[in-house]
Order: C-alpha cells, then structure tokens, then sequence
C-alpha cells in the first residue's frame, strides 16, 4: 500500500473516529484533579491503560514508582496593621512556618533592587515581582529566591503577574538538580491586588503575618505504557507521552488532559491501520504518560531510568506532549540539532508546511527533560509555551485551567500529524538514522553552562 493511502487514512481517522471529547470529559469533568499520588490520579491511570488495551496494545500496564510528595494542609496570610486576610497560595514544597515580620519591598529581585533593600532583608518578608523588570536581562525567580534567602529574608511574597485576583501553584527550585529540592526560603505567591497593597505597607512600616502548614512524605506515583509492536526492527522504538497529573485544585485541561488525549488518539488511530489495513509500524512505537511531572519530573526520570539505561534500549526519538490547547501544531522543537534537516525531511514528505526547530538551551519545563538529561533525542510541538498563544489558554496551575479551554479540532490536527509522522519515521532503517554525538558528559557541561539562564523560548 502506497504511502499517499496510508496518509490519507491516518488523517481520516483522526478527524471521524475521534474519541477526544469523550477523553475530556472523563479526565477533566469525571476525574478532575490528578495530583501525583493521589486517589484521582489512579483513576487517571486506569482509564488509560483500559484505553491502551481496548485499541490492542501490548502490554498495557500501570508502572509504581516511589515518590517524594508534599501537600499543604493550610495557608493564611494577614497583615497586622489592617487586618487584612491576604491571598496565599505556597509554592509547591514549601514548607511550614509561622512568622509575624515586616514587609519589605524587593521589587523584582534584581541585583539592582536588592542593592537598594539590603539592609533591612535580613529577617523581613520580601515583596517580589514574578515576572522580569523591563529592560533588564531576565533572571530566573530562582536565581532571585536563593539571593533573598543569602540576605537573610525570612520569607518570600511572590506577586502575580495576573489579575483579577487570580494565582497559580509555583515551584522555587531548580529542576536541573536533585528532584524535589527544597524551596532556599519559604515562598507563597499573593495576587497582583494584593501584592499591591503589601508594597504600600512596606513604605510604612507594615507587618506581614504569614502561616503554611504543609508535610512532606512518601508516596506513590503511577506511570502508563503500552506498545504497538514493530513488523521491520521490533527492538528499535520510538516514544510518544505526555503527563497525566495535575496540580491541587484544577482539572487540568491545557495542562495537560491535551497531551492525554492525542497520546491516547494517536495510539489508537496507528493501532487501527494496523488492525484494518495490516499497515502496522516499522519499529516499535511505546505509548506512555507520566505521572508526577508537577513534581520535578519524577515520573518520566523513573520511567528514563527503568526502560532507557544502556545503548541497546535507548529511543531514536521520544516526543513530550503538555500543553497543547496554547495553540495550533506547527511543528517540532529539537534539543539537540543533529536530527535537524532529518526530521525536517520527513516533515516535509507530509507537505502541510510543519517546520523542525532547535532551541539554544536544554529546555528544563516538562518531561522531556530526563531523556535529554541521559543524551537521548526528544522533542515536543512547537506552540506549546511559545509565542501566539490563544488567548483564553493563559490558564496553567489554577482552577480555571478547564475543559472550555480545549479546542478538539486543533487536537484532532496534531493527532493526523502525530500519527503520520511516527508511522513514517517508524519505517526508516536503522541505518539511515543520524548518529546521536551527545554524551551525558556534554549534557552535564552544557547545563552547567547555562545555570542561571532564562531559557528562550522563542
């Protein structure tokens, strides 16, 4: 069977046989909030996995795995002098504390601004803006933390950038390193209006009550997998995830019931022509979500660390899917440019004008970060996270992040595109492949490197 056919069928199904509605509702609408560890993201699992075994995958599964976990069991914040109750809501890991200080001004936490506030830090909440100062180089919150705990701050006040008194879930730490890392000082993040009033308070002497109430401890996180068999070079695979958790709160629907669901409808368009048109992969295609990406990326590490160690098991190529209700597909984003104008090609044999992307820095944002940790190739779509966002997907790490977001046609799109993609790649021979030069030893230097860098996104 040509491969114009194979094509045509793939899209096809993609759009008529499309089960992403349904997935939908029962992720974000039936199932809700997926916190690592928690009774919901069971639920999570089992539905993929029947899902997995209803298209005919292989060896569908739930994979457990230890995991270091958090939950906040209260949070209060108020200001002394009016009584005020502040919106709280701690970053992910922090951990208890009581304090009653004063409020100092931080402004955004540049070297600048702390120059300037430096002699009254030591025991005071700082007030610090999320996003970047104009016009100054752009330094990561952090990078700006760790310089407030080294002044002596006894807590940081992270002001939203949104309004309207909304605020998402936030993580402190550095997901280059030992995962979870412990927040350098405690942080909670305030809403815009709020913060705006702290900052008035600070020019007068005000006093910032603040109480978190959190624990640490160990639970367990589930990972999915399940396979479509390659006819050609079985042993040889390629990856196709995305993660299933969510924070507290949300039913993640941008975030990420989106990758959920092309995962899942790529699986089972590719499992469909192979049981209808005996028209099955070359190599091995594995489909799998991961569970506590929210969480340092602990899933995906386990899973790299379970089915990706040593030169016989590593993937040609493993695709992160997350986000994708930001915008329409437009390709593949590269961290390694070896497989450039090879994946660039076999784009272009699709001829819908999908273009192939490297970015200048080892993106640390999702779970594709494990595989690049161990030099493997990985990539995920170019539009998640970048420029020309819709409008309404500016909703991550809060409740408003729900099914309304999501577009089903445009996830229908990159489910076509997906599906074709992976069965072409799948029937290139080993040989044809480019040679990954990158060694962990090159990742290791590159990300020490680019320590303290604000990754570019665009």
């Amino acid at each position: 069977m040509d491969r114009k056919t194979i094509d045509r069928w793939l899209v096809g199904d993609a759009w008529v046989g499309s089960e992403i509605q349904h997935h939908l509702n029962e992720l974000c609408l039936n199932i809700g909030e997926r916190w690592a560890s928690s009774p919901g993201e069971r639920r999570a699992a089992e539905y993929i996995t029947g899902r997995f075994a209803a298209y005919g995958l292989a060896e569908s599964r739930m994979d457990q795995f230890p995991l270091d976990t958090w939950e906040c069991e209260s949070a209060r914040g108020e200001i002394v002098e009016t009584g005020l109750q502040l919106d709280v809501l701690p970053f992910h890991f922090c951990r208890s504390f009581n304090i009653e200080n004063p409020i100092v001004d931080a402004g955004y936490g540049t070297p600048y601004d702390l120059a300037a506030a430096k002699d009254s830090l030591a025991g005071a909440v700082a007030v610090v803006n999320l996003g970047y100062e104009p016009f100054t180089p752009p330094r990561p919150l952090t990078e700006r933390l760790v310089d407030l705990a080294r002044l002596g701050a006894s807590a940081a006040v992270v002001v939203e950038a949104k309004s309207g008194r909304r605020m998402e879930y936030h993580n402190g730490t550095d997901w280059r390193d030992r995962q979870p890392q412990e927040l350098p000082l405690p942080a909670v993040t305030t809403s815009r209006e709020h913060g705006t009033e702290l900052r008035r308070l600070a020019n007068n002497g005000g006093t910032l009550r603040l109480d978190v109430k959190s624990r640490f401890f160990q639970g367990t996180g589930i990972n999915t997998v399940a396979r479509l068999e390659g006819e050609q070079w079985p042993q040889e695979t390629l990856i196709l995830g995305a993660h299933h958790d969510t924070v507290r709160g949300t039913a993640g629907g941008n975030d990420n019931a989106t990758g959920i669901c092309v995962t899942l409808e790529t699986a089972r368009v590719l499992a469909a022509l192979k049981d209808e048109l005996g028209q099955g992969p070359g190599c091995t295609v594995n489909f799998t979500t991961w569970s506590a990406e929210e969480q340092g990326f602990q899933g995906s590490r386990a899973f790299v660390e379970k089915y990706c160690t040593g030169d016989a098991n590593r993937p040609r190529l493993a695709i992160n899917l997350d986000e994708l209700a930001t915008g329409g597909i437009k390709g593949l984003v590269l961290a390694f440019p070896h497989l450039r104008s090879f994946i660039q090609d076999k784009m272009n044999e699709l001829g819908d004008g999908y273009r192939c992307h490297v970015m200048s820095q080892l993106d640390v944002s999702s779970d594709h970060f494990p595989f690049l940790r161990r030099a493997i190739d990985a990539a995920h779509c170019w539009r998640w996270r970048f420029h020309g966002r819709h409008p309404d997907s500016d909703f991550h790490h809060e409740a408003g992040d729900t099914i309304d977001k999501v577009r089903p046609k445009e996830l229908q799109e990159y489910v076509a595109f997906l599906a074709r993609l992976l069965w072409h790649l799948s029937w290139v021979s080993p040989h044809e492949w480019p040679e990954n030069p990158v060694s962990v030893d090159d990742v290791s230097k590159r990300l020490d490197e680019e320590r303290g860098q604000v990754v570019r996104v665009m």
